[in-house]
C-alpha cells in the first residue's frame, strides 16, 4: 500500500498515511477538525521493492567482475618501435 502525505490548509498539520489506492482521500484534519486536509504530491515518497523476484534483491548484490590484467610490456626495449612498426613483433 502506498504512503500519502497530507497537509491541512487551515493549521498546517502534516501527516503521512498508508492507504489503499482505491480509498478516497482524507479531507478532515485530525488536529483542527476542519475540512481543509488535502493530499500533497511530494518527491520524498520512494518506491520500495519488497520480497524476492526483483533485480535489486536477486541480482543487484552480485560481486563486480575482476579487473583486467595489466598489459604486457613491449618486447622491444630499444625504442625502435615508436613509429608503429616493431621488428620484434613479427
Amino acid at each position: 500500500m502506498p504512503t500519502y502525505q497530507y497537509r491541512c490548509k487551515n493549521c498546517g498539520n502534516e501527516l503521512e498515511i498508508v492507504q489503499k489506492i482505491s480509498e478516497n482521500s482524507l479531507t478532515l484534519c485530525p488536529k483542527c477538525e476542519t475540512e481543509s486536509f488535502e493530499r500533497v504530491i511530494s518527491a520524498s515518497g520512494g518506491f520500495v521493492l519488497k520480497g524476492s523476484g526483483f533485480y535489486k534483491t536477486d541480482y543487484g548484490n552480485s560481486k563486480p567482475a575482476p579487473a583486467a590484467a595489466p598489459a604486457a610490456p613491449s618486447p622491444c626495449s630499444t625504442g625502435a618501435c615508436s613509429g608503429g612498426s616493431c621488428p620484434m613483433a613479427k
